[in-house]
């Protein structure tokens, strides 16, 4: 949280070579985000062929839950933030606030305890 905004901001770098990106990520292993992630990836696959299913949505919401997950990830991420960068702003910014809004919670329910 603290140096992942830096470390996505040099992913949008082009001149960089894949090698080069790889050692910029830092990868965060989570089950609970790699199986919701995969959980949105098969939706949006699922979404390309039914009509009732937003298939473009699911699967860049499970690129942005993998992207601490997988390099290939993100390197996705990497161009949908070089493509547009004021939203991905948004949506990390509204990521934080949720992860605050956790972290608050959770304090709560320990001093409750």
């Amino acid at each position: 949280m603290g140096g992942g905004r830096a470390d996505r901001q040099a992913l949008t770098c082009s001149e960089a070579s894949r090698d080069h990106v790889a050692g910029m990520v830092i990868l965060r292993p989570s089950l609970p985000r790699k199986i919701m992630g995969w959980a949105m990836l098969a939706l949006g696959m699922l979404g390309l062929v039914l009509p009732f299913l937003q298939g473009f949505l699911f699967l860049a919401y499970g690129v942005f839950t993998l992207r601490d997950q997988h390099i290939w990830a993100a390197r996705r991420w990497a161009w949908v933030a070089g493509r547009w960068p004021e939203m991905v702003g948004k949506l990390e910014a509204m990521e934080l606030r949720m992860l605050m809004r956790m972290r608050h919670l959770a304090m709560r329910f320990r001093l409750r305890s």
